[in-house]
């Protein structure tokens, strides 16, 4: 399969969240691809830890990776890290916006919680459109911005409205991104919407991220990777991955049976409900 326009060796990719998961699987991607790569994170150790990996992995020079220490949630801080990556390479082909944590909160809890998980889960992404997309617009070549939803922000399990809530804005977001990118006349520039499944990362587990440890059923950040470049290559907008326990059919009737819940009038999240058990089951195996 031909790859993404955007995807050509010597042109830039940035990604924040960079400094592991799938941040970091997807940096290694594109650096394999030839590109230049931007690694942006808040953690600045892990950060530098992950850019060493990247260039004795990938045998990259050290020029064609740039290691940024951001904070996503300060609109100041996005514009510095694109001021910086046009001073620098005076290029953005591939903007991917991952950064993301996953502590948040129930729907009348932790107020405070809150608001940090929203203003870096979605309010990360917002900055990054809104800072990078003109820019990439502009330049009048093609390009790709990648914003990290979940499947969470479509089928909104209960247990952490927060981090449901910022993952169903950038879905949104994203749409609508999609959408004005394709009313402007000789555009070039491609959005995608990145829903991950079960990925093994430092957020989803608790004893850390050595690989002995991986669940079977998870992904590595690697396997979302592949599938990202080739799924953006092939024209999709919603890149929704599998894991190992979880198939493609499976994920299509559970987020069905979500969007049904306003069609059929059921009560809120129904899948959950004890009254809808039954004829949750049923329609998983029909």
């Amino acid at each position: 399969m031909e790859l993404h326009p955007a995807l050509k060796e010597g042109r830039v990719a940035v990604v924040t969240g960079a400094a592991s998961g799938i941040g970091l699987a997807s940096a290694k991607r594109f650096a394999r691809l030839g590109m230049k790569v931007c690694l942006a994170d808040a953690d600045g150790d892990a950060l530098r830890r992950a850019g060493a990996e990247l260039i004795a992995e990938e045998r990259r020079a050290e020029g064609d990776v740039r290691l940024i220490e951001i904070d996503v949630a300060e609109i100041d801080d996005v514009r510095h890290l694109c001021a910086d990556i046009y001073s620098a390479f005076g290029d953005v082909a591939v903007l991917m916006n991952n950064a993301a944590i996953g502590r948040g909160a129930g729907p009348w809890s932790d107020h405070a919680a809150w608001h940090n998980l929203m203003d870096i889960n979605f309010g990360g992404v917002l900055n990054g459109v809104q800072t990078f997309v003109p820019e990439m617009i502009a330049q009048g070549n093609d390009g790709a911005v990648v914003n990290v939803g979940s499947k969470q922000g479509i089928t909104n399990p209960p247990g952490n409205a927060a981090y449901s809530v910022s993952k169903a804005a950038v879905k949104v977001l994203t749409e609508q991104v999609a959408h004005e990118l394709r009313q402007l006349d000789g555009c070039k520039v491609t959005a995608h919407l990145l829903v991950p499944g079960w990925t093994f990362t430092g957020m989803t587990s608790k004893g850390g991220t050595d690989p002995t440890q991986k669940p079977q059923g998870a992904w590595t950040g690697d396997q979302v990777a592949v599938q990202m470049i080739a799924s953006m290559s092939a024209g999709d907008f919603y890149i929704v991955c599998p894991d190992n326990d979880t198939t493609s059919d499976m994920d299509a009737r559970r987020m069905r049976w979500a969007m049904d819940d306003v069609i059929e009038n059921r009560p809120a999240l129904s899948r959950w409900h004890p009254a809808y058990k039954d004829a949750f089951a049923a329609f998983m195996k029909s």
